[in-house]
């Protein structure tokens, strides 16, 4: 009690704790790996309508809400949608494990988009309540706590199903419940006092007006104006410019451009292997009629990413100078696990290819997140990663329609993964040319710098023994050593 007591006196300790549990609850699905089997097999469904119907809707639906659930993110300060996002994890479970028409499991992948589009509050909502301070600690411990989850549940999935033989309800229903824990979580959250953007306005009240409403007079008037001034158009205007203000300070940079490129393309290929690896492996080996290890796999690959991400903490780069390559060599190398996923008829190689295919896309989005947020303040980094998951998820939406859905190609998941694979690789491309002009530049410029450097110090010991070219201060020797200097200035 005691504890308890001094976390809730904590300005940051008692909401770090209480998101963290619920990142933790929240992300512990263990019946999340098996989604695919789960519907081939108990529920019924062909995999041609898993793949060219119901997925599609969950990528046009979450597309349709991103943006309102961001803007309504910072306006209603957060904790609201997060309490939504419980409440509609429970109920996508419901109707797992409960509904078994066509119509149901439609609605199902709207339900989940609603999931999926209100993590940009669970995201934000730290920044709102603890101080500036404790930001990089307490980001941690969040995204460490999801982390967890996930692979915690996905090992309880595994163990499940292939040692106490429970079936696909049961690891639902199991599901249900860890996810009913997390809506409770969240009803427990503070209210954060106000968003990033949309901040109260301080509401100056006369004191003629507060002795009105003490003699009993006139509060109905006070009401209207306080309403009237907190909620007014300019305030909006005002919230809107200081978003625009955000926006432009983001995209002034052009290092900053290239990296938010990288994520929003990487992150569209990475979105359609990540929703359609199950059906791949569902098609090279039935869950019908063979062990399926699905969680298994997913943990791993959740602990290898966790690892290449830690790993960027203590990497010692230039990334000014070798960013640009290293994401152009590392996507090449998610490219190459694509392209084995596809063609490959091992279950195990299949594996082994998303697991590095995972771990490679981890440690360059921290690198990107990383590299975007050093320079920017957070409500500039709030915005930018706003966009570029909204740009992101415009092009899977794109990669949707055209390559998944049934009213245009509808292609086999097979051929899926070799369009996937050919798209990263158009990434890589574009980026180890940008990367190998970086560094070629970079390298004749160090050079040219330290040849005139070397002229600087030759003219500058000539100038010193030679006195009568030291008398004259319009010499054309001298005029040479000030063009050198400016020169070098320049480029260093």
């Amino acid at each position: 009690m005691n504890l308890w007591r001094k976390m809730r006196r904590s300005d940051w300790v008692f909401p770090t704790v209480l998101l963290s549990l619920y990142g933790f609850f929240a992300n512990c699905r263990p019946a999340e790996p098996f989604l695919t089997p789960y519907l081939v097999g108990p529920k019924n469904i062909s995999e041609e309508v898993v793949t060219n119907y119901l997925f599609p809707i969950w990528t046009y639906s979450y597309l349709s809400l991103l943006c309102p659930v961001f803007l309504l993110t910072d306006l209603l300060r957060y904790k609201p949608l997060i309490v939504t996002q419980g409440l509609f994890l429970v109920t996508n479970y419901i109707i797992l494990c409960f509904a078994n028409s066509l119509p149901a499991l439609t609605y199902l992948q709207f339900n989940f988009a609603m999931v999926t589009s209100t993590e940009v509050a669970y995201f934000s909502y730290i920044y709102s309540v603890i101080p500036p301070e404790r930001y990089q600690r307490a980001t941690g411990y969040v995204r460490s706590a999801m982390l967890a989850g996930y692979t915690f549940g996905a090992t309880l999935g595994q163990m499940l199903i292939s040692l106490a033989n429970t079936s696909y309800f049961h690891v639902n229903t199991v599901t249900l419940s860890l996810m009913v824990v997390a809506l409770c979580i969240s009803l427990s959250l503070p209210m954060p006092q106000h968003g990033v953007f949309f901040k109260k306005k301080q509401v100056e009240v006369s004191v003629d007006m507060m002795n009105e409403v003490a003699d009993g007079g006139f509060s109905s008037a006070l009401k209207k104006e306080v309403t009237g001034r907190c909620c007014s158009c300019e305030h909006i205007k005002t919230s809107g410019k200081q978003m625009w203000e955000s926006l432009k300070e983001s995209y002034s940079s052009r290092r900053l451009v290239q990296w938010s490129l990288w994520w929003a393309l990487a992150t569209a290929g990475y979105g359609q292997v990540f929703n359609y690896v199950q059906l791949m492996w569902d098609h090279i080996e039935p869950s019908s009629t063979s062990s399926v290890y699905n969680g298994g796999v997913e943990a791993v690959s959740a602990l290898v990413g966790a690892a290449a991400a830690f790993s960027v903490g203590y990497i010692q780069v230039q990334w000014g100078v070798w960013g640009e390559l290293s994401l152009g060599v590392f996507s090449a190398i998610g490219a190459g696990c694509v392209f084995l996923m596809g063609l490959t008829n091992s279950i195990w190689l299949s594996y082994a290819g998303y697991a590095i295919f995972k771990a490679s896309y981890m440690f360059l989005i921290t690198i990107t997140m990383f590299q975007i947020a050093v320079n920017l303040s957070m409500e500039c980094y709030a915005l930018t990663f706003g966009l570029n998951s909204f740009v992101a998820l415009t092009l899977q939406t794109i990669l949707t329609a055209i390559v998944v859905d049934n009213t245009a190609l509808g292609l086999d998941i097979a051929t899926q993964f070799l369009v996937y694979g050919g798209y990263y690789s158009i990434i890589s491309v574009l980026f180890l040319v940008q990367g190998l002009y970086t560094v070629c530049r970079h390298f004749c410029t160090s050079t040219n710098t330290e040849g005139l450097s070397a002229i600087m110090e030759d003219q500058q010991k000539s100038d010193t023994s030679g006195k009568q070219e030291t008398q004259s201060s319009s010499s054309p020797q001298n005029k040479e050593h000030s063009a050198l200097q400016a020169y070098t200035e320049t480029a260093l």
